[in-house]
This record gives structure tokens, C-alpha cells and sequence, in this order.
């Protein structure tokens, strides 16, 4: 059974990838915000308006990433294209992780942190294609959680170094700026080095034949998945429930911080709570890849959906500062689990030589719900500004109310993940 669970080189290697690049993401959630906040504001940039530029700059590089990510998919899935492209993005990623500290000019600052963010994004379409390739169907539900989980515990490897930087650099005669432009060196440092051995050990085994015109050949391809994605109505449905409650994950790990400062919570207390749901995701997510060798890894994405739905409601009620650790906690038990799984299952169902256009497809859905779910609840929340509603004794704010739509999404997505699933199952009969 040990061995069963062993990794082999090639998956250790896809593995550490996700403990490099889960460190940018750790930094965008935490301190780049806050580091963002302190240069708008020196530069005179209204208080409320610093948070709407941040949202902004969010948004087009999501936006970009949903428009460029089928192309390079697509492209990805000729022969010898999706290592190059991979280390372009992951290049272009660290690079903007690196300038992030070259310039104390909000606005480039942004453009950096866009170019950044793109590169970061981009690089994981391909490596999410890689995972049909680097381990075989049955083992790939563990080797996808194994690097979720490692990924979180990695990520706070250097998250730590860094907040130690920044709250007691004045201790090593360290500025907060010195402090902060060392955090993105640390930060792209990790990232370049865990991606080494996936660079070393990786070679493209299945791919499309590549044509004399590559790109003009990926439009065309591009349209032939599309289609391809219709006809084949478990794939179809599937990416659709993934839509709905990948919308409501992302929507809660974006916004959890924004909500809990919404509400009047410690600040401090937040990103203590973050972390805190770090560390609880990694034995989290590899206790789902041990059961998801036991256990059909379709029932256990119904009960990460159906838990996170529950997670949902009792952030609908949360009024408490206890009751966020306790939220961070939940969200923790789930969250790997519910990603991982989530991207085994695509490249179960789609054949491997085409996994770079399919998990393409997957990028569109992701972004497109992380953009959809910030937007929904942020509408929501505006609309019902002011508003205080009374429930068995509670006093709900309009944010408490904004979250509430999150319920629904995760409902539909169980309905049609439900469905997809009958589909699958009734195609391999």
C-alpha cells in the first residue's frame, strides 16, 4: 500500500512545481495588497479608490489569461511546444515577481503586477496538461492532490521569512520598502528553483503532429475543441458545473480577507486565519488523494461540494472574530481537495494528447468564474448597502447578505456535476 502512494521522479518533480509557485500566490493574497495600499497613498490616490485600481488590475490579468489560455493550450499540445511555452510564462512570471520592487510608481507597479500575474496564470494551464502525462489514470487523483498539498505547506516556507521581514526588519535596520523588495526576491527565487526539476525530468510524450503553420493550426484546433467539447456531453457538462462551484471556491479564498475587514475583524487576526488555512490544507488534501484510492473520486468531489456549500451558509452567519478561524478552518479541509480533484477529473475524461486545449478550456471556466463570483457578490453587496437584516438573534450585514448568493452557485454546480457524471459513467458502460 506504501508503495502505492510512493511518487515516482517525474511526479515528485510536477509536484515541487506547485510548492514554487504557490508562494506568488501566498504574496498576492497577503502583503502585496498592503504594499500596494502604502505606495497609492503616497502618491495621494483616494483611500477608496486604491482598492477599485486593485480590483481593476485583477481583473485584466484574469481577463487576459481566459482570452490567451485556450490559444496556448491549444498550442501546447504540438510536438515540443509545451515545455517551451511553460518557460515562457514561468519566466515572465518570476521576472514580474522580481521588478515588483524596482519602481515606487503606483501605476507601473500595476502594469508589473499584471505582466507578473499573466505569466503565473498562463504557466499553470500547462502544467495542469501535464498531469495526463506525467503519471498514469489511476494514480493521478493522488499525485493532483499531493500538489495542492504540498504546494500549501511549501508556500509558507518563504510567507514566513517574508512576514518576519516586514513586521521586524526594523530589528535588521530594514526599511519597510527594503523589506517588502526582498519578499519579491525571496518569493521569485523559490518559484525558479522548485521549477528546475520539472524542466530536467519532463518531456512531452503526447502531443498532435506539428504543422507547418503552428499558430494558424491552434485557431483551427481551438474551434475543434470547442465543438468537440458539445458533441461529447460528459466533457460539456462537466466544464459547466466546474463553472458554478469552482465560481464559489475561488469567490471565498479571494475574498475572505475583504470580507472579514468588511465586517470590522482584526486585520492581524486575517492573515494569521490565512495561514492557518495553509497549514490545514496540506494533511487535508493528501487524506483525499489516500481515499480517492479507495473511493470513486466522483463521490468525493460531491461531499467537497456539498461541505463547501454548508461552509457557505455558516459564512452567511459569521459575525465573530472565533468564527473566521473557525471558517479559515473548514475552508482548509476542503479547498485541496475540491481543486485537485477537480482538475484529475478533466484528465481522466479527455484523451491525453489533447489535454492542453481541454484543461485550456478548464483555464476559461476558472477565470471566468473567479471574475464572475467577485463581480456577483460585489453587486450584491453594493445594491444592499446600508441594509441590516435580523436572523435568530444575529444582526447580518449587507456583506453577510452578498455572501448568501454563494449557496446558490454551489447548488447548481452539484446539480450538473451530478449529471456529468452520470453521463461519464454511462459512456464507459
Amino acid at each position: 500500500m506504501k508503495e502505492k502512494f510512493k511518487l515516482t521522479k517525474l511526479e515528485k518533480s510536477w509536484v515541487l512545481y506547485d510548492v514554487g509557485n504557490s508562494a506568488f500566490t501566498l504574496l498576492v493574497s497577503t502583503l502585496l495588497p498592503i504594499y500596494f495600499n502604502a505606495l497609492a497613498t503616497s502618491a495621494g490616490v483616494n483611500e477608496d479608490l486604491y482598492l477599485s485600481y486593485w480590483g481593476y488590475a485583477g481583473s485584466i490579468a484574469t481577463i487576459l489569461v481566459a482570452l490567451i489560455g485556450p490559444i496556448c493550450g491549444t498550442l501546447s499540445d504540438r510536438k515540443g511546444y509545451k515545455k517551451m511555452l511553460f518557460l515562457l510564462c514561468v519566466g515572465l512570471g518570476v521576472a514580474g515577481c522580481v521588478c515588483l520592487g524596482v519602481t515606487g510608481n503606483w501605476l507601473v507597479f500595476l502594469a508589473i503586477f499584471i505582466l507578473g500575474k499573466v505569466g503565473f496564470n498562463a504557466s499553470l494551464v500547462f502544467y495542469d496538461s501535464m498531469l495526463p502525462e506525467i503519471t498514469t489514470t489511476e494514480r493521478m487523483d493522488n499525485v493532483s492532490t499531493q500538489g495542492y498539498a504540498w504546494g500549501y505547506i511549501g508556500s509558507v516556507v518563504p510567507f514566513v521569512l517574508c512576514l518576519v521581514l516586514v513586521l521586524a526588519g526594523g530589528s535588521f535596520g530594514l526599511d519597510q520598502t527594503t523589506a517588502m523588495v526582498l519578499s519579491f526576491i525571496i518569493t521569485a527565487l523559490w518559484w525558479a528553483v522548485f521549477t528546475v526539476p520539472l524542466t530536467r525530468h519532463y518531456k512531452q510524450t503526447a502531443y498532435v503532429a506539428r504543422g507547418e503553420r503552428p499558430l494558424g493550426d491552434s485557431f483551427r484546433q481551438l474551434a475543434s475543441t470547442f465543438r468537440k467539447a458539445k458533441e461529447q456531453k460528459h466533457v460539456f457538462v462537466y466544464l459547466l458545473a466546474f463553472f458554478f462551484f469552482i465560481n464559489g471556491v475561488y469567490t471565498i479564498i479571494d475574498m475572505a480577507t475583504a470580507y472579514g475587514t468588511d465586517l470590522g475583524l482584526d486585520t492581524t487576526g486575517l492573515l494569521l486565519a490565512l495561514l492557518l488555512t495553509q497549514i490545514v490544507a496540506f494533511p487535508c488534501a493528501i487524506l483525499f488523494g489516500r481515499l480517492s484510492a479507495k473511493h470513486d473520486s466522483a463521490k468525493l468531489m460531491k461531499i467537497c461540494i456539498v461541505c463547501y456549500t454548508c461552509i457557505t451558509l455558516f459564512a452567511v452567519f459569521l459575525v465573530s472574530q472565533w468564527q473566521f478561524w473557525l471558517l479559515a478552518t473548514l475552508v482548509g479541509m476542503f479547498q485541496g481537495a475540491i481543486q485537485a480533484l477537480s482538475r484529475s477529473y478533466l484528465g481522466k475524461i479527455v484523451p491525453s494528447e489533447q489535454s492542453g486545449e481541454f484543461y485550456g478550456l478548464m483555464d476559461i471556466c476558472g477565470k471566468g468564474a473567479s471574475f464572475f463570483g467577485m463581480a456577483l457578490v460585489g453587486f450584491i453587496n453594493q445594491i444592499t448597502a446600508g441594509l441590516e437584516v435580523n436572523v435568530f438573534g444575529l444582526q447580518l450585514q449587507n456583506a453577510n447578505i452578498a455572501v448568501s448568493v454563494l449557496v446558490v452557485l454551489f447548488i447548481i454546480g452539484y446539480l450538473l456535476f451530478c449529471k456529468a457524471d452520470k453521463l461519464n459513467k454511462a459512456r464507459n458502460v
